[in-house]
């Protein structure tokens, strides 16, 4: 099931990643970095939805698209328009300027979210992004209010084991989770020869075991993961990461537990950043709910609105650390 789906999703997740390390390549540089120009990160987010939204809308029209951008700054900033444009043109052909508006835009419009429907991050990490560090362009596919395929392109994943342009990953519900190199020039795709199966690690000792968490204290709360931590025993110094590709080292091994509680009690994540990572964690053999314990659950809009904190582990460790949290934290 879903071959088709899979095929259309490697693909443009793999040339949206590609537009986004160029642009972090010629874009990105010490002074915009110093001055803050997230010009840069604007560029590539609105190229990228473009790109994933023109390919789905041309093999699933009737498929809606939840995205993270609208096109309203685009109209307005006749410069800024040009420059994705020639972007999304270079990465894929010539592509009609209202083409490319309607395309961003359909990412913003009503959806029901108890049926089947597309969500995309374009850009998931833009601090990441911004410091020549972790991103990831992310899509997933829901149905039901169940995720049920994932793809997460991560140009700057351990490059010494999957090469310079780093990986992607994917799963879809019932068919295990698979990486594979993203190389240059060559969308990937469901028969990629050098895609490997991917599994969680099998550590059951919360000492033994390495945890990731937000690089920005901004976006979650170290403080309280470090009484969590503290309360598992857990040695190791946390692994900060920017975006989905905490998932990402989850669901290959490289750490056992993700923890995300953010700083505000009134905040309810988003969507499009974690439906994918959910989908490979799980494939992967992995285990990922909410802090009380909960399935993510996608039919209640563009958050996350009954879940507060999310918990990813291999697994194996997964109830350990939901009573220590439990502990821990008033939920």
């Amino acid at each position: 099931m879903y071959r088709k789906e899979l095929d259309i999703a490697l693909s443009a997740v793999s040339r949206a990643a590609k537009l986004c390390r160029d642009v972090q390549q010629t874009l990105v540089d010490a002074e915009s970095v110093q001055k803050k120009d997230r010009s840069p990160v604007t560029i590539a987010d609105f190229g990228s939805q473009a790109i994933i939204s023109m390919a789905l809308s041309a093999a699933f029209p009737e498929d809606p698209l939840v995205g993270e951008e609208d096109a309203v700054l685009l109209r307005k900033n006749d410069v800024l328009r040009g420059k994705v444009h020639n972007l999304v043109s270079n990465a894929i052909g010539a592509v009609d300027e209202d083409a490319l508006i309607e395309a961003i835009d359909r990412g913003a419009r009503d959806t029901n979210f108890s049926g089947r429907f597309w969500t995309v991050d374009p850009i998931d990490g833009t601090k990441g992004f911004l410091r020549g560090d972790q991103y990831a362009v992310a899509l997933a596919l829901i149905e039901a209010g169940r995720v049920v395929l994932g793809v997460l392109g991560c140009p700057n994943f351990n490059p010494e084991k999957w090469g310079a342009n780093g990986a992607i990953f994917y799963a879809v519900a019932g068919g295990g989770a698979f990486a594979a190199p993203i190389e240059p020039g060559t969308p990937v795709g469901r028969n990629d020869l050098n895609a490997k199966p991917i599994r969680v690690d099998g550590t059951n000792r919360p000492e033994a075991a390495r945890f990731c968490e937000s690089v920005e204290s901004a976006h979650s709360d170290h403080e309280v993961h470090r009484r969590i931590c503290d309360r598992l025993g857990i040695l190791a110094s946390p692994c900060r990461i920017d975006s989905q590709a905490k998932y990402a080292a989850i669901a290959s091994g490289e750490a056992s537990i993700y923890l995300r509680l953010p700083r505000s009690s009134a905040y309810r994540e988003k969507i499009w950043d974690h439906a994918a990572g959910a989908a490979v964690v799980t494939e992967a053999g992995g285990r990922v709910t909410d802090f009380s314990g909960s399935p993510l659950g996608f039919t209640e809009g563009r958050t996350l609105k009954s879940h507060r904190g999310i918990l990813a582990t291999n697994g194996r460790l997964h109830d350990g650390v939901l009573s220590a949290i439990q502990s821990t934290v008033a939920i």
